[in-house]
């Protein structure tokens, strides 16, 4: 059971609401679907003109760095991005390098940012994904929208949600990692921190003092440091990319880094996930993972 295969499987139609809880939720298995988005109106529309048309002027909340990295462990600190309000329309000047910038610019502020930041774009779409939502019997808690540089990077990490992943143009990259690959996966705790703007420019990381520590993966699945986290050689990462038109199903606590093509749109849609057998035997993994260490 605990087998995962060599690559990610393909589906050429979206399966029924049974056949998808039965074959892919409840083993906790990945697919990529085909022609599940193919009715949706944003594969054509939703070009560079078109967005500056609808969205325009409008000021929303962009991820910038000066490394592409958001959310990610830099310095001994868990650095999440400077979140900045600016016009949507300028946003697109960065990406189309009409205006050119030495930082990385990512709107990827999740939080339902599809419905409450771009509300004109839902009707070209849809609000949830019904074979889905019958399948789990809820909505999705959160329905998201990605557009960014290709410099933009997500670090390793997991969820708690059943995530659909839809690619409306361009690809994204993913590296998987199966829960089971838990005992391999370093995590530590880190003091969070923000990056701030300074006057000349240049960015500083602000320590969030009053904050817990996070825990979080401090190794780069693309080039692992084997020396200082030897144990990751035992796991087994799976690579897949979901191009446009597609959708990736990505179980809750599988581990995902993503990278993408430069201006690539996509929609993801989160299902929270049931605490059932499938969250206890991580937390036992997990606790387990932890005690040998401590050995």
């Amino acid at each position: 059971e605990l087998g995962w295969p060599e690559s990610i499987p393909y589906l050429d139609r979206p399966p029924s609401p049974l056949e998808f809880y039965r074959e892919w939720v409840s083993p906790n298995k990945p697919c990529i679907i085909r022609n599940a988005i193919s009715h949706w109106p944003a594969l054509k529309k939703w070009t560079s003109a078109y967005l500056r048309e609808v969205v325009g002027p409008k000021v929303v909340s962009v991820a910038v760095t000066p490394n592409g990295y958001a959310d990610a462990v830099f310095q001994d600190r868990f650095v999440m991005p400077e979140e900045r309000q600016m016009p949507f329309m300028d946003f697109l000047d960065i990406v189309e390098k009409k205006v050119t910038s030495p930082n990385v610019f990512y709107v990827q502020k999740q939080c339902s940012n599809l419905t409450e930041e771009f509300p004109e774009l839902v009707c070209d779409v849809q609000p949830d994904i019904p074979w889905m939502s019958e399948a789990l019997g809820k909505k999705p808690d959160a329905v998201n929208f990605w557009l960014g540089e290709s410099a933009a990077v997500t670090s390793l990490h997991k969820d708690h949600y059943e995530n659909l992943y839809c690619v409306v143009s361009g690809e994204k990259y993913f590296l998987l990692h199966p829960p089971s690959d838990r005992p391999f996966i370093p995590y530590e705790l880190y003091q969070p921190a923000t990056y701030h703007v300074s006057e000349d420019g240049s960015f500083e990381i602000v320590d969030e003092k009053t904050a817990e520590k996070v825990p979080w993966i401090p190794l780069d699945p693309l080039n692992p440091d084997l020396e200082l986290y030897p144990e990751y050689a035992q796991a087994k990462p799976l690579q897949c990319t979901v191009k446009a038109g597609e959708m990736l199903y990505l179980p809750s606590l599988w581990f995902h880094h993503v990278q993408q093509s430069h201006g690539c749109i996509a929609v993801n849609y989160w299902y929270d996930m049931e605490y059932d057998i499938k969250y206890s035997y991580y937390q036992l993994l997990d606790c387990l993972t932890k005690t040998v260490k401590l050995l």
